[in-house]
């Protein structure tokens, strides 16, 4: 089944203490759309400016991802701008131009009102909700949030979780959402907020699942050559909700569980290039190979040979 993805689609500038580059693809919504297309067909929602390449529409064709979704308007595409430090866990903002996204407001094709998982990737909760409240049918609702909605869109956030069935935000954003310092008892909170199935990442550091009595914790896949973090967590939230639309008709845990792994997977390959370049030509066999690696490195107890 396809995946619906409503995120940013942006223009980035990215320095790290080696390397800077300019007007690349990001924005949450293009890590997340092709980090899904590698498990099933993607319809993608946004809005791009004029300045916006004609070569990222060929791209997303090429990867069977869907963009009658993105309304093409006058003016300039979202930008962004920042830089990491040598942590690059950690990375100021430089400079934020909303452009043509500051007026957005997403309107669904009819061919995309039944499609049956939704991926809302990073952005407003109102633009969120909005989107969920033109579909006329869903079977699985995947969320992205971040600390920004947390603290100036609280309300719209609280809105929107009854209608989502996972949620996804980093172990900062779950501790600022609960007031707890355990995240153990931040996802147990949250998933009290009405997401049926939380997902806390930690970054080089695995990332924790929840569900109703139930609990799942994986690790990072270990990288020696990393180059930009940018769209990690989107690539991460993008390989749960393509490997669930692709394969799964009605979700488990079970199946979440190994989602997240194939997620960690997709995430674990965005970070060696900038922007998306590695996510651009990836092979399933590639993927499959760093999977079952995963596999190796979590079993602990080995048969006697």
């Amino acid at each position: 089944m396809s995946v619906l993805i409503l995120g940013s689609i942006a223009l980035d500038t990215v320095k790290t203490p080696v390397e800077e580059h300019g007007d690349l693809l990001g924005g949450s919504a293009s890590y997340a759309a092709a980090a899904a297309s590698y498990f099933s067909p993607v319809k993608l929602v946004g809005v791009v400016g004029s300045d916006f390449p004609e070569s990222e529409f060929e791209f997303w064709k090429k990867h069977n991802i869907d963009s009658e979704g993105v309304q093409r308007v006058n003016g300039k595409t979202f930008r962004w701008s920042g830089e990491y430090s040598w942590d690059l866990n950690a990375r100021e903002t430089r400079s934020t131009a909303l452009n043509v996204f500051e007026n957005f407001k997403p309107a669904l094709p009819e061919s995309y009102r039944k499609t049956d998982f939704v991926l809302l990737a990073n952005i407003a909760p109102s633009l969120q909700l909005h989107v969920l409240e033109q579909m006329e049918r869903t079977r699985f609702v995947v969320a992205d949030t971040m600390d920004l909605w947390i603290e100036t869109a609280r309300a719209d956030l609280d809105a929107l979780l009854p209608h989502v069935d996972l949620l996804i935000l980093n172990d900062s954003e779950a501790r600022e959402m609960t007031k707890e310092t355990s995240l153990i008892k931040a996802g147990r909170s949250i998933c009290k907020l009405g997401p049926r199935y939380v997902a806390i990442k930690k970054g080089e550091h695995g990332a924790l699942l929840f569900g109703q009595n139930e609990f799942f914790s994986c690790g990072a896949y270990p990288l020696e050559d990393i180059h930009d973090p940018t769209g990690a967590g989107d690539a991460f939230a993008g390989g749960m909700a393509g490997y669930l639309a692709g394969t799964v008709t009605k979700v488990t845990f079970t199946d979440l569980r190994k989602a997240m792994i194939y997620g960690s997977v997709l995430a674990s390959f965005c970070v060696e290039a900038f922007s998306l370049e590695r996510l651009r030509n990836l092979t399933m066999d590639q993927i499959n190979e760093r999977y079952e690696t995963f596999k190796l490195m979590s079993q602990f107890e080995v048969p006697e040979t």
